[in-house]
C-alpha cells in the first residue's frame, strides 16, 4: 500500500473506539503524525498528550522545544515532513490516569500500522527511539532492563553495523521537564550523546 494512502487510512481510523484491544478509547479519535517519502529522520516517541491533542501538531508544548533544542534545529526543520518523520507508539492522546497522567499507547496502533508504516518508508535512516515503548518497539530484544540502561548503550545500538533496509537507532530519554532530575544525574547524556546527535541530524538534512 502506498504511504499516502496509509496516512489517509490512519487519519479515518476508529479502531480504538469501535474495536478496542482494551477499555475504548474515552474520546474522538484525533491521531497524529508526520509521514513522507524523503524524510531520512524519524521521531518515534510514545503518544500525544493534552496538548497536542489540541493541536493536532506533534511535540506542540516544552517537551518539543527541548528535543528540537536537543536535535540543533527549529520547527521550520522539525514540522518540514519531507526533511522529519513524526511517528508516535499511539498516534490518539490515550486519556489520563486516575492519578492525571497520560495512560500508555494504545497498542491498537502498533499491532496495525508500524510495521506498515515503516515498510513505506524505506528511505528512513535514523530513528529517534523516546521512551520505553519506542525503544521496546524498534530495539527488541536489544533493549536493556531499564530506561536509563537502554539510554546510557547509545554507542552499542548507534555503532552497530547497519542491516540493509533497517535505519539506525538512537534512544533518548523523554524531553519532559518531569525528567530534569534523570539528566542532571546523568550527565554524559548532555556532554557525549547529544554532540552525536546533532552532527547526525545536520547531516542528514
Amino acid at each position: 500500500m502506498k504511504l499516502e494512502d496509509l496516512r489517509a487510512e490512519i487519519a479515518n481510523c476508529r479502531l480504538c473506539v469501535e474495536s478496542p484491544l482494551k477499555e475504548p478509547l474515552p474520546h474522538e479519535p484525533r491521531p497524529v503524525l508526520q509521514v513522507s517519502q524523503t524524510a531520512k529522520i524519524c521521531v518515534c516517541g510514545q503518544a500525544p498528550g493534552t496538548r497536542v491533542h489540541q493541536s493536532g501538531r506533534p511535540f506542540t508544548d516544552p517537551s518539543g522545544d527541548r528535543l528540537r533544542d536537543w536535535m540543533g534545529i527549529g520547527p521550520e526543520i522539525f514540522y518540514d515532513p519531507d526533511k522529519l518523520a513524526i511517528i508516535p507508539m499511539g498516534f490518539c492522546f490515550p486519556g489520563l490516569d486516575r492519578k492525571g497522567g497520560d495512560l500508555p499507547p494504545r497498542p491498537e496502533c502498533r499491532a496495525t500500522w508500524h510495521d506498515r508504516l515503516f515498510e513505506a518508508m524505506p528511505q528512513i535512516e535514523l530513528v529517534l527511539v523516546i521512551g520505553q515503548y519506542a525503544q521496546s518497539y524498534h530495539l527488541g530484544p536489544a533493549r536493556k532492563n531499564s530506561l536509563t540502561e537502554t539510554v546510557a548503550s547509545w554507542r552499542a545500538y548507534f555503532e552497530a553495523p547497519r542491516v540493509i533496509g533497517k535505519p539506525a537507532v538512537l534512544p533518548l530519554p523523554h524531553p519532559s521537564w518531569r525528567n530534569n532530575a534523570w539528566l542532571r544525574k546523568h550527565p554524559w547524556f548532555e556532554a557525549e550523546l547529544l554532540p552525536v546527535l546533532k552532527k547526525e541530524i545536520a547531516r542528514l538534512i
